[in-house]
This record gives C-alpha cells, structure tokens and sequence, in this order.
C-alpha cells in the first residue's frame, strides 16, 4: 500500500514537470475566451474611495527587496538581480527531516517543469526563479546549502538556497510575506517552520500561496505562474 502511494505521488510529480506545455495551451485557449480567472492579490494595505457614487481603489502590499548569500556564495538581492522575474519561495532548514524533504522536493519539481528545453515551444524559466530561504542560517552556511542544493539538482541560475542574517530573515517572512502571524525577534527561541510556497509576481505582489506538502497544491502553483506570464504578454499587447 505504501508503494502505492509512494508511486502515485511520483507520478504526479512527473506529470508537473513534463505536462507544462499541454497546460500552457489550455490556459491560453481558456483564457482567450474569458474561462480562466487570474491568480488574485493578496494583503490589502488600503482601500481608497473617491467620486459619488464612491469607487473604490485597493493597494495592495509589495514585498520589499531582500538582501542574502546564496549556495555560491554570492549576495543577491530579490528585487535588483531578479527584477522582471516571478518568484517562488519556500523556507527549510537543512537538518529538518520531516516536512523540508518533501518542499524540496516539490521546489524541485517545479525547477524541472520550468527548465528550459529547446524543443518545447514554451519555454518560462526566464520568466520564474525559485528560492529556498533557511530558517536556521546559524547552521546552514552557504557552503552547507551547497551540498544540500547539490542533492536536489538545483541549478544556481535557477534556483538559489539562501542564508544570512537571522532577524532579517525572519522579519521578512512575518511582515513581508505574512506567513506567521504570531510575534518574534528573530531572536535564539524563535523559530518558523511553515509548508507554504509563496508565489510573486513580477512586480512583487503576492499572487498565491500553496501547500508545498500536496501535490494539487504543487501543479496549482505551476498553473499559476503559466498564467501570470500570460498577464504579463497581454499588458505589454495594450
């Protein structure tokens, strides 16, 4: 039983990874005749209003920049070096053997669905890049989340594994990406441990959270970065 579900749980995976170009055509098709919703916003900061009857005009949050060294050793910042750029997140920790294998895994999965192939006509890993954040960088140097890159495959130009300042890290996925909502500093006793995939937009919008555990979740994901790169072509068509 167990081989079972292990063996359905691959399939799945590969029908993420090499299905993409088949989705990509039923979204536009969809799409072209008003089928499909785009992935919505989330956060609102605010909600103006103006005019009688009054219209209303939501801002919604932009995830600020961040700055941390990837499995290279290099520093890279979320908003210069990947400016135009979709981007995945997920966070780990390289000693976890419960949950991380499994988002690694689904990152992964996600990595080789967007790989770049010649002879695929649609071809979107210019378009998307992912990154795994640790939540414990005071063990996970740079040259730990190497190896641990290294074991999943994860192509650097594609996919970077990232380590730096505690506090920073943290702040950044309670108030930027709003993944905990309960308090912390950052401190020695804080800790996030969260299954979430969170997708942005190119512009930095939070455009979908995802169960990086469950496999529907995954595809989903997958789904939704095809059709932001299809919002993406049509406001540069207006």
């Amino acid at each position: 039983m167990t081989q079972k579900k292990s063996n359905n749980k691959f399939l799945i995976g590969i029908a993420v990874a090499f299905l993409l170009p088949l989705s990509l055509y039923l979204i536009v098709n969809k799409l072209s005749k008003g089928k499909v919703k785009l992935p919505q916003h989330y956060i609102i900061e605010r909600i103006d209003s103006s005019g009688n009857p009054p219209k209303y005009d939501t801002t919604y949050h932009q995830v600020g920049d961040l700055v941390l060294t990837n499995q290279v050793g290099e520093k890279v910042s979320l908003n210069t070096d990947l400016k135009d750029k979709m981007v995945v997140i997920d966070f780990f920790f390289t000693e976890c053997s419960s949950t991380c294998p499994k988002l690694s895994k689904s990152m992964h999965t996600l990595q080789s669905g967007f790989r770049k192939d010649p002879k695929k006509e649609a071809n979107l890993n210019n378009d998307v890049h992912f990154i795994s954040i640790t939540v414990m960088p005071e063990h996970d140097s740079f040259q730990v989340l190497r190896t641990y890159a290294d074991h999943y495959d994860a192509n650097p130009d594609h996919w970077w594994f990232l380590t730096g300042d505690k506090k920073t890290i943290y702040e950044f996925a309670r108030k930027q990406l709003g993944l905990v909502t309960g308090p912390g500093d950052g401190g020695a006793d804080d800790f996030i441990h969260s299954e979430k995939l969170v997708l942005l937009d190119k512009n930095r919008f939070i455009r979908g959270y995802y169960n990086g555990l469950n496999d529907t979740d995954v595809r989903k994901c997958a789904d939704d970065i095809v059709l932001l790169t299809l919002e993406k072509d049509r406001k540069k068509k207006k």
